[in-house]
């Protein structure tokens, strides 16, 4: 299957996913993982892939990545995506189609209030570098403010929550009041520290 296509979620890539969640919960004796909410973390085809499928069922997102990858199917993602947390990153010495796409589709989307955060790696090429790391840091946090005991419904984030973050000056401030335009969204003080290190190289 071409690249092109295993990206495109709507299109059965994102299905086979969801069977197959099915398929090992039964397995595991677990059927109540079949509906259980996701943490997609994978890299360029596979972050490629996450942002596809957090347009397609944005219901199932707890929190998703996009990392370094080049080909999207969706531009302005749906109100329910934007609303669901988003790490997206690029690294500086990558192809700069790669870099100008995603800055463009995290700029797109921010003008419109997703609760997003960008961050391009200093030195970076085609490889993770840091980005593991920070999105391991996003996720725990964005698991304790989606996730409640005894809930099965993800709850709903707040844009004027958390912090802004400026890339061109290395700094943030509290989002409540703050300008949102083409700033990243920070869920807490410990990751908007953490983000302010990644894009200064210095994590």
């Amino acid at each position: 299957m071409d690249i092109e296509k295993y990206i495109d979620a709507k299109d059965g890539s994102g299905e086979a996913l969801l069977k197959s969640i099915t398929m090992l919960a039964g397995i595991a004796h677990h059927p109540e993982l079949s509906a259980s909410p996701l943490l997609l973390w994978r890299f360029s085809a596979g972050g490629e892939f996450n942002y596809e499928f957090a347009c397609w069922k944005p219901e199932r997102v707890i929190a998703f990545v996009v990392n370094k990858g080049g080909v999207y199917y969706s531009a302005l993602a749906p109100a329910a995506t934007r609303a669901t947390p988003g790490l997206l990153f690029t690294g500086e010495k990558d192809l700069e189609t790669r870099t100008n796409i995603i800055k463009g589709i995290f700029d797109m989307n921010r003008r419109f209030g997703a609760v997003w955060a960008y961050g391009n790696e200093p030195g970076m090429k085609h490889e993770l570098g840091k980005s593991k790391q920070l999105a391991a840091q996003f996720f725990n946090t964005i698991i304790k403010m989606r996730m409640t005991e005894g809930s099965a419904k993800l709850a709903a984030i707040s844009a004027d929550a958390g912090f802004l973050g400026d890339a061109k000056t290395n700094q943030y401030a509290p989002a409540a009041g703050a300008s949102k335009y083409l700033t990243s969204w920070l869920p807490d003080k410990a990751f908007a520290d953490s983000w302010v290190l990644f894009i200064q190289g210095k994590l």
